[in-house]
């Protein structure tokens, strides 16, 4: 088995930064991961390219929910991957269906033309749709470099039987890379039953803003009542990422 690549979801450059450090391969550059990821700034964009050795693939995906996307935020997509392939991005992260969970041909087709030569990620759009192995053909015909999925389960582990059939339907003519669950305790399991070469994960802690002091931040209440505490905020798990990565190397 060749090298076995590990991409970390990031919310920020600074924390692609030290996933870097950690040992990471590629990252992939997102914004709001406790909504699944979605578009980054401008600003982290230009700071990745600025910062980062290693490539980084960058969300486009203008909001939460579903992946039928109105007129307006479909061309809200294509600004935002001209942007990001044009400022550095080794590729993009996209996905867009039509209502009835099949892959909108036209619409893919359209974003990899902006896309030009960069990389075409099918995000986990994929785990929604009505026929997996239908919508991996298409992904093959639009050009799409790997598909990120978790097999339509709700881990990569859970799915380890239906990315066996996939990888082995794909036949090399695209990537399959697991996502969903995947930590050191169960990682080797998972590449041993697929086959895939290459993992992805979101490792992320939660730690007490500085800001806290008095509690009358911890108080507040910014957004929604379900809204995460104004006292905390993620950021990524170094020890984790250095952990992953010494047991690919020597997988």
């Amino acid at each position: 088995m060749s090298k076995l690549l590990l991409e970390i979801s990031c919310a920020s450059a600074a924390d692609a930064l030290l996933a870097q450090a950690a040992g990471a391969d590629r990252i992939e550059l997102c914004s709001s991961l406790f909504l699944g990821g979605l578009t980054p700034s401008a600003g982290e964009i230009l700071l990745a390219r600025a910062v980062l050795r290693i490539p980084f693939v960058v969300m486009i995906r203008p909001r939460r929910g579903g992946f039928c996307y109105s007129d307006a935020e479909f061309a809200t997509m294509q600004r935002d991957v001209e942007f990001a392939i044009e400022n550095g991005a080794a590729g993009v992260v996209l996905g867009t269906l039509r209502a009835d969970g099949t892959v909108n041909v036209h619409r893919c087709k359209h974003l990899k033309a902006l896309a030009q030569a960069g990389e075409l990620v099918l995000h986990r759009a994929f785990d929604t749709v009505s026929d997996p192995f239908r919508a991996l053909d298409e992904s093959i015909d639009l050009g799409f470099t790997r598909v990120l999925t978790s097999g339509q389960r709700p881990t990569a582990v859970e799915g380890a039987d239906i990315l066996t059939r996939l990888v082995e339907h794909a036949k090399d003519r695209i990537q399959i890379l697991p996502a969903g669950g995947i930590r050191p305790y169960n990682v080797e399991e998972l590449i041993r039953r697929t086959g895939c070469d290459q993992v992805h994960l979101a490792p992320l802690k939660i730690v007490r803003d500085s800001q806290v002091r008095d509690g009358r931040a911890a108080s507040l209440k910014f957004g929604a009542e379900t809204a995460p505490p104004q006292s905390e905020h993620e950021v990524i798990d170094v020890a984790l990422v250095e952990e992953m990565s010494r047991i690919l190397k020597q997988f």
